[in-house]
């Protein structure tokens, strides 16, 4: 049987050749438009799909592709090949290159590069560190969320920790929402910065828009960010500044709302942008100037406290010299040991 085309004469991946479902059209139905009547006849679809579907060319009316808004004049022969959407692909294994820092039985550490999403979502359905885990560990599907505990957002960089068994998964939340787990990160922000501070602020939907976090929200959760500068720069006119922030706690966007509600907005982010300078105009620098730089936690099987440090990726190493800073500025894993243990002595 050939398979329809659609209008560019592509031919359309269909589930199956011969998996369709067929329509015949009463003659009463002059002049009622194609998705009205697929709504009607497919009750089990949402309006959404089956619009999906014709704009994909898998709707073929008397043998044709059609448009959505297409008046049918009745007795026309309808088949409809199902699609599968996007989110059935969502948990398939994908040959995705990881930068794994650490595995053994239990866990894996992995240094995720700025640009790569986490988990699967609307608009980005594919190519996610998740489809990179399950192609290089199978034995993730057998978790929830392949065994991700916690997140980075897509354009911020550094180290995460992921389970490889239901027990570590476990033991992971659990030092998660105990606080426990020592997540540090670089953060490069526009403007004069102290030389340390707490921010102590919930963190929620922003209500003019919901795309947004918000700092001091009466609907947020609680958030605490601690941070000391490490390093002060410029750029044209512009004072900025090295911070190492730490988390007590880990809401969504946390560090770029936390420091943007000081007055020191993250070099680059698109989103969170609160007195910004006009140099940032200026700055070639296409995201969030935020790594997550160490990891610490208590291993979920060996309870041995364990850290993981990993200096910044390459765009922002190519940064440093446009903003008067250079690798000096950039804490030593010595001396990072040695404040974690001082973490864990308090």
């Amino acid at each position: 049987m050939d398979l329809p085309q659609t209008p560019d004469s592509n031919p359309v991946n269909y589930i199956d050749e011969e998996d369709f479902i067929a329509l015949e059209i009463p003659h009463e139905v002059n002049g009622e438009r194609l998705d009205k009547i697929l709504a009607g006849y497919l009750p089990d679809y949402s309006r959404n799909r089956l619009k999906s579907w014709v704009e994909a060319g898998a709707v073929t009316v008397d043998g044709k592709v059609t448009k959505v808004r297409h008046l049918l004049r009745g007795g026309e022969s309808i088949k409809v090949y199902p699609q599968e959407m996007p989110e059935q692909f969502a948990f398939n294994p994908e040959d995705i290159p990881l930068d794994v820092v650490y595995e053994d039985d239990s866990i894996i550490v992995v240094n995720k590069p700025p640009g790569l999403v986490v988990h699967p979502a609307a608009g980005n359905w594919t190519g996610t560190l998740l489809n990179g885990l399950l192609f290089r560990y199978p034995e993730l599907k057998q978790l929830p969320r392949a065994g991700i505990v916690h997140r980075l957002d897509k354009d911020t960089s550094g180290l995460m920790v992921v389970a490889r068994t239901a027990h570590a998964q476990t033991g992971l939340v659990r030092q998660l929402q105990e606080r426990t787990v020592g997540r540090r990160y670089l953060a490069w922000v526009w403007g004069d910065a102290p030389s340390q501070g707490r921010v102590l602020a919930t963190v929620g939907r922003d209500q003019r828009d919901r795309l947004k976090m918000a700092a001091g929200s009466a609907q947020g959760k609680p958030a605490a960010t601690v941070f000391r500068r490490l390093a002060k720069g410029q750029f044209e006119t512009a004072s900025l500044a090295l911070l190492e922030c730490r988390l007590e706690t880990g809401r969504t966007h946390q560090i770029r709302v936390h420091l943007e509600s000081l007055g020191f907005p993250l070099l680059g982010d698109p989103v969170y942008r609160k007195k910004t300078p006009g140099a940032a105009k200026l700055l070639p620098f296409g995201r969030q100037a935020l790594h997550a730089y160490a990891l610490s936690l208590e291993h979920p099987v060996t309870h041995e406290t364990m850290t993981w440090f990993k200096l910044p990726p390459e765009d922002i190493d190519d940064l440093l010299p446009s903003i008067g800073m250079s690798q000096e500025d950039l804490p030593k894993e010595e001396a990072l040991m040695a404040s974690i243990k001082n973490d864990h002595r308090e």
